[in-house]
């Protein structure tokens, strides 16, 4: 029997161990992490007859394993994999294993630095409204692997009502498309394109190659027109591309009979007005932008506009992008959780009321923080720090802003505190937009979210 060896255990590393399960194969997951939590996934995998190591750190051998499958946060440069990938042995992305049971499926692929999410989940949400089964992957929804289990392995008998597959709606991060290389999808979307992940790609260069690769192997491209990176280097890379821009017909590059635009505040293309700009309820100048590309996408796959209007008008957002949790004394508390890097805090924050008490911190990444520290000193009236980035923020925010900032180290200070002085500057929000990974004090930026969403019903309970 084929051996796999799978390294990580999270969502998306079960689901590629149980799909190689399903394929055949002898399987082997195993994590560096021995927590509690993971025991206890270890003895159900173990009843599926899928061996766990706990606190173990990967080593190739080519005589007892033939693939390597990797998790999303596992380097793609890692000694190990580069030893596995020079010893012969087959080493692949889980977003790869999953696109070769299912490639025989139309896939919409998104990427890009911001925006990604929501776009993701507009796309799927019109191709539902279409009565087409369309679900939401990668990122977003389902663990793509699972998706495949579901669709490929799972008994009719006990899943009587399941809809054949029609597409795959994948949100593709960059450590998913750099370790899939074979991944080509019918159609994909480019989001924006921001300094971001440097610590793991390196160059920006390095970092734009990977993304325009999944583009580079689709059969149709769609463009943020209003990004100044793409529009820059793009154009030319993609003729017949489909681009997008919220400033109208005027500024649309590509293939202009494929161009979605706004113009006297409705979504148009070159044929027909799809929908006005007033149907999304979602706040925030960029969300027009994730609305025209799913537009785009949409058209592309052949969906008629009175499917697109009816998904729009009831699309509800994103948790943890902009999420308006409640409101306390006439104060809005707004989960941006998402917002992981600079370009996305400093939109979430120039989207919301001002003045704004902000909630920033976690864990660093590397980036430009000039404009986010320009928008904090327009629209914040205070900022509380948390988790390791903390101090070294602290310091940059009282060179360049007059707005109170504290130090509060973790959330169940910060929510709290933050209610206080909204009262005290008549702020209009309580915003959570960190501008840094939640890997200090989370394991993921949803827990990150869900933690202040509580927190914020406590304080709605005083």
């Amino acid at each position: 029997m084929k051996h796999a060896f799978v390294i990580g255990l999270g969502k998306s590393g079960i689901a590629a161990a149980n799909l190689l399960k399903c394929d055949d194969w002898q399987v082997t997951i195993s994590d560096r992490n021995a927590s509690d939590a993971l025991h206890g996934i270890q003895q159900e995998l173990k009843a599926a007859g899928i061996e766990v190591k706990l606190g173990h750190s990967f080593e190739p051998d080519r005589a007892t394993m033939q693939r390597v499958v990797v998790s999303p946060g596992v380097p793609w440069d890692l000694p190990a994999l580069v030893q596995a990938r020079e010893q012969g042995i087959e080493t692949l992305g889980e977003m790869e294993l999953a696109w070769r049971s299912l490639q025989s499926y139309p896939w919409v692929g998104i990427t890009g630095t911001n925006g990604k999410t929501t776009t993701t989940a507009l796309i799927a949400a019109i191709f539902q409204a279409a009565g087409l089964n369309a679900p939401a992957c990668g990122n977003i929804g389902y663990a793509a692997c699972d998706l495949a289990i579901q669709t490929l392995y799972s008994p009719p008998a006990a899943t009587p009502k399941l809809q054949a597959l029609d597409w795959v709606i994948a949100e593709l991060s960059s450590y998913q498309i750099e370790a899939s290389a074979s991944i080509a999808p019918k159609i994909a979307v480019w989001t924006t394109f921001t300094p971001d992940h440097l610590n793991r790609h390196k160059t920006l260069e390095n970092y734009y190659a990977i993304k325009a690769r999944l583009l580079d192997q689709a059969e149709a491209q769609v463009l943020n027109g209003d990004d100044p990176y793409l529009r820059q280097t793009a154009a030319d890379r993609w003729r017949d591309a489909c681009w997008t821009s919220v400033t109208g017909k005027a500024n649309l590059l590509g293939n202009p009979e494929r161009g979605v635009y706004i113009e006297d505040d409705w979504v148009m293309t070159q044929t027909e007005p799809i929908v006005p700009v007033s149907a999304l309820r979602m706040v925030g100048s960029h969300n027009r932008q994730n609305l025209l590309m799913a537009v785009a996408a949409a058209r592309l796959a052949g969906i008629e506009r009175e499917a697109i209007a009816q998904a729009i008008a009831a699309f509800p957002g994103v948790p943890h992008r902009l999420e308006h949790i409640c409101t306390w004394q006439g104060i809005d508390f707004i989960n941006d959780s998402k917002a992981t890097n600079y370009d996305a805090a400093q939109v979430g924050l120039a989207s919301v009321a001002a003045p704004v008490i902000l909630i920033a911190g976690g864990e660093a990444k590397a980036g430009d923080d000039t404009g986010w520290l320009v928008t904090i000193a327009a629209r914040a009236a205070a900022v509380l720090l948390i988790g390791t980035a903390a101090p070294a923020f602290a310091q940059r925010l009282k060179a360049s802003t007059r707005s109170t900032v504290e130090i509060v180290e973790t959330m169940e200070r910060a929510v709290p505190r933050a209610a206080e002085l909204a009262k005290q500057y008549a702020a209009k929000a309580v915003l959570l937009s960190p501008a840094c990974a939640s890997f200090d004090q989370y394991q993921n930026f949803e827990q990150r979210g869900d933690h202040f969403r509580q927190l914020c019903h406590q304080v709605l309970e005083r």
